[in-house]
């Protein structure tokens, strides 16, 4: 067929199906209320520009959906689906409050209601509540594992976990003398015995900063040294009652500095080891200051003091890194049989016989998070995940519990379907973020945790693709202050752009938006290609500069990226009165969030930063710091690559008729986890023909 024929074609089906709304209005935009008289030509206008706006979301072009989302309403006023997607743009956007306006009158209308309702109200929660971590959860069993699963035994004598942020975790059989991994769902994914000889009673797991898995092991007396997949590397510690020997090593812990500490429990003290294995020093004898441990048990470092707890008495002390005692922050009787402690969201997450505490490490007040009651618990370790939940090792119970908060059950997960890829119809492909009512991503998710369906039927096929948890490169856009006094910081820039280039190892894209008085994109590409020594931005310094746009700017760019995304601003610390005149802060923090993008600040001179910023960074996971900290910006760069990441990719094979490119196809997408599930329902266009 000739291009004139392909016209004709193409128009005819256009009358026909004018005609076909004239007899039967059957389409989905006919669902129109009944406020005004719609024509059939109106009708067909706005199909083809509801076409249009779905097709510039799923691109990422979110201001261009909404005009042509905007001109489509204008058609058909009222109509429930394009409510619905002008609410999902609006969204994108950073534009919450016209969001939640829209999804309301589409729900109003009947559109999805259950589904709309719940979005808005968790919408509004996230507006008007400031996100909770542990602290003041209560939470309650979702999951247990138990040791034996009719006549297998799956292990025995749980007495530690290891959460990793794939949401997977190892856990420490003391009785069975392994290491077992589990999955999300609490499926074992690999088993470890140690060395040729095996583990010996293998009691506490520590992941280092380096990296490495660590291992007590009360029976051998040693601490085993594995690598990030569980393979047996070396070993340090013997049998013994000098410096770097053990009777009976527990608990440990590492500091800031890559320092391991290490509960002696049979010699009564802790022992000190550097970042390589090499034995330092120990203390907790008694002093004219200090009590002395009758029975040490969990460690934890935080902010240059080490928490020790003292199982017997039911005490909690506190020492400096050098091992001084500074103060009784529980003092004995206040938790006897207390066992580990970690450290989460500044708190002390202390397993206390049958109870999870958590404790203030300022003043030493505490509140109850889990207790198993009656039940014969003895909870050795208690440690929380990257999905929020309570990881549990059940001693006595023979059982790993898994518990979560009464927030996140009640509301759910929060699902998005982000993008639909029908290039290669019927072959489609979804990205969908998954995340808690927390704004958490939830991560580790198995295709058996999704259940897709189109038009409430299973298509062809369907599998899971790919998972952001798996992908360790990250986007990169590198924000630059182009205050007025912002050419007198060029070397610590170059420096920082350096930093960061180097520590993205040739993975992911870099980009550098200058925040000037016009906002500028000075380039973009592969992070180990480029040289900064003399880099100049072309964008002038302005008195006039707009960190808005410059951000705006920066996160366009980001859209479409892969699923690792951040901004890291490098600031003078000026803020000045066109800063977010056209954007404020909550639009700017909405943006980021909805968008999947974490914002990090970095400061040019020492002092504080201003909180607009922090506040940004606070609100999307992100960090403030020093560009000349001791540490380097390049720890945090990497740190990036495999942060926990809640997108996921699905492909299935449609069985649903394209009409030609013309039809709008329903997909529903349900996900699982626990006892807490989520849904979302779209659509999207197949390719005209």
């Amino acid at each position: 067929m000739d291009g004139n024929g392909k016209k004709y074609a193409r128009l005819r089906l256009r009358m026909c199906f004018a005609l076909f709304c004239l007899v039967l209005p059957v389409c989905l935009l006919a669902q129109t209320p009944a406020s005004g008289e719609v024509t059939s030509a109106d009708r067909l206008i706005a199909e083809e520009e509801f076409r249009r706006g779905v097709q510039a979301y799923y691109r990422g072009a979110f201001n261009d959906s909404l005009m042509v989302l905007e001109k489509a309403l204008s058609y058909v006023p009222g109509n429930p689906l394009v409510l619905d997607w002008l609410g999902r743009a609006y969204f994108r956007t950073g534009s919450e409050a016209a969001a939640m306006r829209h999804w309301e009158a589409a729900a109003a209308a009947g559109h999805q209601a259950e589904i709309l309702q719940s979005k808005i109200d968790t919408v509004r929660e996230w507006r008007t509540l400031r996100t909770q971590g542990i602290s003041g959860q209560r939470y309650v069993e979702t999951g247990t594992i138990p040791a034996v699963q009719g006549k297998t035994v799956l292990f025995s004598q749980p007495s530690s976990v290891l959460p990793l942020s794939d949401g997977s975790f190892w856990m420490a059989a003391y009785g069975s003398n392994e290491l077992v991994r589990f999955d999300v769902n609490g499926m074992v994914t690999a088993r470890v015995r140690g060395p040729l000889t095996g583990f010996d009673r293998p009691f506490d797991i520590l992941l280092t900063s380096a990296g490495s898995i660590l291992v007590s092991e009360a029976g051998a007396d040693r601490i085993s040294v594995l690598d990030s997949n569980g393979f047996y590397r070396s070993s340090f510690g013997e049998k013994g009652r000098g410096t770097g020997q053990f009777l009976g090593p527990q608990y440990m812990a590492e500091d800031s500095s890559g320092n391991i500490y290490v509960t002696d429990y049979g010699n009564n003290r802790v022992c000190v080891f550097s970042s390589d294995f090499t034995p330092l020093f120990s203390f907790g004898t008694k002093s004219a200051d200090a009590p002395g441990f009758v029975s040490p048990s969990g460690i934890a470092c935080l902010d240059g003091r080490v928490y020790v707890a003292d199982s017997v008495p039911g005490a909690v002390y506190v020492f400096d890194s050098s091992g001084n005692y500074l103060s009784c922050l529980s003092p004995p009787g206040s938790f006897p049989g207390i066992e580990s402690m970690h450290v989460t969201d500044g708190l002390l997450v202390c397993a206390v016989r049958n109870r999870v505490i958590l404790l203030n490490p300022g003043t030493g007040a505490f509140s109850e998070a889990v207790n198993a009651g009656n039940a014969p618990a003895r909870i050795l370790a208690a440690v929380p995940d990257v999905n929020g939940n309570l990881i549990m090792a059940d001693y006595e119970g023979n059982c790993v519990q898994i518990a979560s908060g009464m927030r996140d059950l009640a509301g759910g997960l929060f699902v998005q379907i982000e993008r639909v890829n029908a290039d290669q119809f019927p072959l489609v492909t979804l990205d969908v973020r998954v995340e808690d009512r927390n704004r958490n991503p939830v991560t580790g998710l198995k295709e058996r945790n999704f259940l897709l369906t189109e038009d409430k039927r299973p298509p062809a096929s369907f599998s899971l693709t790919g998972a952001g948890f798996f992908e360790t490169a990250c986007d990169v856009t590198v924000l630059l202050d182009r205050s007025a006094g912002a050419d007198g910081y060029l070397p610590a820039v170059r420096s920082a752009l350096a930093e960061i280039s180097a520590a993205m190892n040739g993975q992911g894209r870099l980009t550098v938006v200058s925040a000037g008085e016009v906002p500028v994109l000075e380039g973009a590409g592969n992070p180990g290609t480029a040289w900064w020594d003399e880099f100049v931005p072309s964008c002038a310094a302005s008195s006039r500069w707009r960190f808005d746009l410059g951000l705006r700017l920066a996160v366009n760019g980001l859209v479409g990226a892969g699923p690792r995304r951040a901004v890291i601003y490098l600031s003078t610390g000026a803020v000045s009165a066109d800063s977010f005149s056209r954007y404020g802060l909550d639009p700017l923090t909405a943006y980021l969030r909805n968008n999947g993008v974490i914002f990090s600040a970095v400061h040019l001179q020492q002092g504080a930063l201003p909180d607009a910023f922090a506040y940004l960074a606070d609100s999307t996971g992100g960090r403030s710091m020093y560009v000349y900290r001791p540490e380097g910006l390049g720890p945090y760069v990497r740190e990036l690559s495999v942060s926990p990441n809640g997108m996921y990719s699905l492909s299935f094979e449609s069985l649903r008729p394209a009409d030609f490119g013309e039809a709008y196809l329903p997909v529903e997408i349900e996900v699982y986890l626990m006892n807490r599930s989520g849904r979302d329902e779209t659509g999207y266009f197949s390719p005209l023909q």
